[in-house]
């Protein structure tokens, strides 16, 4: 996996808030840059699942998160080194504003830390409504901020005319930064629905390739892509090979339809390597679990959009419930794992019941800790993940699964439900925080097959 090239270009969409159109902005050009028969690796900053299905619709790879809290810094330069292997570029979405972190008074998880962690350059997206000489004042906070910060331009989102972009470019001229390199006209067509976890996410919000190409097109007109990827040309990062192990597989079923596909890839292809068989099922329209499964991993998703539809399928409740193998619940897994929501009928595999609430219950970054013996270890197993949820769970009589505190190390206390089979929780965990994981719970399987035999 050892390809590098000095014709690879790597640029970051950053923003100087949520909501200035980054992902708008992202996908133009990645359909442009597929259109124009370059292979390009999409990315997304954080703990985000929707956006990089968006990415990959436009240009036709797997888009991957980086998130250097959880994953830490070597983790994200290797994904990013891996996924660029047979890439001619890689365009990384960033998350909230450039210098958003875990924390307020650190970079650690910002997109500026990511960023420099994969030598990207930085594209500054700012909504540009209302705004005009004072582009520069902004823009000049932002590259002078912090010194290992390399923006090498800027596209305005929201401009009302082409004379409205000629006067916020001749402003960033006279102000000697960082210079505009396209903007985008207002057009409600182009703007994606929000929901409470972001985005509404493409299966429920499906946009037809003209869409996609109306952006593309939008970019080729709008954007100087010549000058951005000259901008960006960096030597493409060597790959890494992973060892895989070569044992028998064990079949995991893999939740996943329009109420559960918040997975993230490393996750998935780390159990691959690490020797399970994913098969996807849904547990909409599923009638069965897979045969011979001895694991199921149940990730997050919208299960609260789709509960009548998951209560009518009571043949797949009964097999859940009635599962003998390990579960792991993310989320929506772990609502679904739940006996009710809203009302309507889950698995019934936890004792406890789930209510949508009308606001945020938690959202956060979240160092956890096993407090269970289970299939991913002895209790104490320490993993990194992320919660964002408006849902309630009445835990106070279960046994829980983790013990958890935000990233400055506060406590947030016990969550979640812990047995040796199943580790369910409202945590988004990313394996790359504690790999072991993984052979933990191949382990755990294959001793359990040995003793019943």
């Amino acid at each position: 996996m050892n390809n590098r090239s000095s014709n690879f270009s790597s640029f970051c969409i950053a923003g100087s808030s949520s909501g200035d159109g980054k992902t708008t902005v992202a996908v133009a050009l990645l359909r442009a840059l597929y259109r124009r028969g370059l292979s390009v690796q999409p990315f997304k900053c954080g703990p985000d699942y929707i956006d990089p299905t968006f990415h990959r619709i436009a240009c036709k790879r797997q888009g991957r998160n980086l998130d250097a809290w959880m994953m830490g810094p070597e983790a994200v330069r290797v994904a990013f080194a891996n996924a660029c292997v047979d890439a001619d570029c890689a365009v990384v979405e960033g998350v909230m504003g450039l210098f958003d972190g875990a924390a307020p008074d650190a970079l650690e998880g910002s997109t500026a830390q990511i960023a420099a962690l994969v030598n990207s350059g930085i594209i500054l997206t700012v909504n540009a409504r209302g705004l005009g000489g004072s582009i520069a004042a902004l823009v000049k906070g932002y590259a002078e901020f912090d010194r290992n910060t390399r923006i090498i331009g800027v596209i305005a989102n929201q401009v009302g005319s082409e004379k409205h972009a000629a006067l916020l470019a001749a402003a960033l001229r006279a102000a000697d930064l960082p210079p505009l390199l396209g903007f985008l006209p207002r057009n409600a067509a182009w703007e994606l629905p929000e929901r409470h976890l972001g985005l509404v996410p493409f299966t429920e919000n499906v946009k037809d390739a003209a869409w996609f190409d109306g952006l593309a097109d939008a970019a080729e007109q709008y954007f100087n892509i010549d000058l951005i990827l000259r901008l960006s040309r960096v030597s493409k990062p060597a790959g890494i090979e992973f060892p895989v192990r070569n044992r028998p597989k064990f079949s995991m079923g893999l939740a996943m339809d329009q109420a559960f596909h918040f997975y993230y890839p490393d996750n998935l292809e780390l159990l691959e390597r690490r020797g399970f068989e994913l098969v996807p099922f849904s547990p909409l329209t599923a009638k069965a679990l897979p045969e011979n499964c001895a694991a199921l991993y149940v990730g997050g998703g919208f299960p609260e959009e789709f509960a009548a539809g998951l209560a009518a399928n009571i043949p797949l409740r009964r097999a859940v419930k009635a599962f003998s193998g390990t579960i792991l619940a993310e989320c929506g897994g772990y609502m679904y794992l739940s006996e009710a929501l809203n009302g309507h009928e889950m698995c019934g595999a936890i004792p406890a019941r789930t209510v949508m609430g009308g606001s945020l219950r938690a959202l956060g970054y979240r160092r956890a800790e096993t407090r269970q013996d289970s299939f991913l270890g002895p209790a104490g197993v320490l993993v990194r993940g992320h919660e964002f949820h408006w849902s309630d769970i009445d835990e106070s009589n279960l046994p829980p699964a983790w013990h958890c505190a935000r990233a400055d190390g506060s406590p947030v206390g016990d969550c979640g439900f812990g047995s040796k089979n199943i580790i369910a929780g409202y945590i988004h965990i990313h394996f790359a925080s504690n790999p072991e994981i993984a052979d933990n719970w191949y382990d755990y399987i294959e001793q359990e097959n040995k003793r019943r035999c």
